[in-house]
């Protein structure tokens, strides 16, 4: 449904604009300019002043002369040609209405300054992921109209000012759940390109599960062929072969998204236990499940060979995963016992560690002495026992990191309200404001603010069989998620947000986003 931004906090765009551009009628619709403040995740610092700057077919994007630089302005010219119809060639030399420039400044790894005038635009980072974070804010203060891929009338006005802007924290992830349901590899491309739009940095792609394993491994290869062959209701699932699994690993980084894998263990392995009996400690293999119950399986913690199995498993992922870490699972793990639990992860953390990477697992490691730099992700909820918590904080305080995903708050697969079609409810209803207004920071009694790395919102897939449906349940929640973890604490406040929400609707009726129209948020009239 096409949308109209019309009065929704658009602002005056005085002045004159770009060089060879006819001039702009004060007071009429191409006068107007999406403000600097407008962006999702809000930015660091906002100032704004001056004349607007009007992309015109003059227009060129200036770059470094780097390989670097030219493919942060090949990125932003693939994004803008298709709707705005003009060339946009991009060079190393000469003027340029756009300029993406690689220069120390105080903007971290991630962060960017981005400056507008008449003359033009600029954005300048100490790293690429900084160009990229910048080219995406560009994006959005661009008309909607931008994300089609068939010419539009514009204009196209960028406001006047000043954004400074760095991340309040390095995690900033989303989940998908890839075995309960089995997404192909452009399908996972299609869900990057939603995060890369709001500036997240991890991919967490959860790859086994009961019901499918959904990763080549040469050294076990029924794992994939067998254990990969179904789903959640008894579809045909799929798999990864290694190929596909590089061809996801390099769209995302080219995007600025680390991939984080994650081999749930020792419960959530049936799908392994399936494929190999001898993983299975009375040595019979249990049949394929399709259900959605959970906790009933676990490898068997006492013979020798299920470590061969993690040894194995873990050297190859790890040796096609460029990232830092790789994620062990560990959570409901309510068939093993509690003395086999700790034994276990005793066992394979150090085996991460071998391979080079850095343990993430779900908070219920922090039962047992997590490795040193190892993360906990937390996903209990508002009403999680006290004690529960304080494992969690006793051992954030004792140097353990701590990415937040609470399910009463970031699980993207809880139902909005009772009434939503998709989705699960365990966690309870989980509406918009209710993701968006808490503070991570604060979150977790007992835990320092220091140890918390960041935020991730999970999306699982008991339910949701196609892209439409993941973006259903990620929209709107997915922007807050994305702002929790960016934007300083002093930007956030739910009256403004809603509204800088709302204004994105336009966006992604233009990107083809099915979303939940919550009554919460005040939606542009159509």
């Amino acid at each position: 449904m096409t949308r109209i931004l019309g009065s929704l906090l658009l602002v005056a765009a005085a002045g004159a604009v770009t060089t060879g551009a006819a001039p702009v009628p004060k007071g009429s619709p191409a006068a107007t300019a999406t403000p600097l403040g407008q962006v999702v995740p809000a930015p660091a610092s906002v100032a704004p002043h001056g004349a607007p700057y009007r992309l015109d077919p003059g227009t060129r994007i200036g770059v470094d002369p780097t390989r670097e630089g030219r493919r942060a302005g090949d990125q932003l010219a693939a994004l803008l040609r298709p709707a705005t119809g003009y060339r946009l060639p991009v060079t190393t030399h000469g003027a340029a209405g756009i300029r993406l420039r690689l220069a120390k400044g105080p903007y971290g790894a991630e962060g960017y300054r981005l400056d507008s005038g008449r003359r033009g635009v600029t954005i300048t980072a100490n790293e690429p992921a900084g160009l990229f974070h910048g080219v995406q804010t560009l994006r959005q203060l661009l008309p909607a109209a931008v994300e089609k891929r068939t010419p539009q009338p514009g204009p196209w006005l960028v406001a006047g000012g000043t954004i400074k802007d760095t991340p309040r924290y390095a995690w900033r992830g989303a989940m998908l759940d890839v075995s309960r349901h089995f997404f192909g590899v452009d399908e996972v491309k299609r869900y990057v390109d939603r995060l890369a739009l709001y500036k997240f940095n991890k991919l967490h792609l959860h790859l086994s599960d009961d019901q499918g394993w959904r990763i080549a491994i040469d050294s076990w290869p029924r794992l994939a062929t067998y254990g990969g062959s179904t789903e959640v209701g008894g579809g045909p699932g799929g798999y990864y072969t290694k190929a596909d699994y590089r061809e996801i690993v390099r769209y995302a980084a080219d995007r600025h998204l680390e991939v984080v894998p994650e081999i749930d263990m020792p419960s959530h392995t049936n799908a392994a236990l399936a494929s190999y009996a001898e993983l299975n400690c009375d040595g019979v293999a249990p049949p394929l499940y399709t259900g959605t119950d959970v906790g009933f399986s676990s490898l068997c913690v006492a013979k020798d060979r299920t470590y061969d199995f993690v040894d194995d498993v873990v050297r190859e992922l790890a040796a096609l995963t460029p990232g830092r870490y790789l994620h062990i699972g560990g959570d409901e793990a309510h068939s093993t016992s509690h003395e086999d639990y700790v034994a276990f992860m005793d066992r394979v953390q150090p085996i991460v560690a071998k391979y080079g990477k850095t343990v993430v697992g779900w908070h219920q490691l922090t039962a047992t002495k997590p490795a040193p730099g190892a993360l906990a992700q937390y996903w209990g909820l508002d009403g999680t026992s006290a004690a529960e918590k304080e494992q969690v904080a006793a051992a954030a305080r004792n140097g353990t990191g701590l990415i937040l995903s609470p399910a009463d708050r970031l699980y993207l697969d809880m139902k909005y309200t009772k009434d939503t079609p998709l989705g699960l409810a365990w966690a309870g209803y989980v509406e918009v404001q209710r993701s968006y207004d808490w503070d991570p920071a604060t979150y977790l009694p007992g835990a320092p603010a220091s140890a918390v790395r960041g935020v991730e919102a999970p999306l699982w897939a008991e339910t949701l069989s196609t892209p439409e449906q993941q973006e259903f349940m990620a929209f709107p929640r997915l922007p807050g998620a994305a702002e929790l973890g960016w934007s300083p604490a002093a930007t956030h406040d739910w009256d403004r947000y809603k509204v800088r929400l709302a204004a994105q609707a336009p966006r992604w009726d233009a990107l083809g986003i099915g979303f939940y129209h919550s009554p919460q948020v005040p939606w542009p009239a159509a």
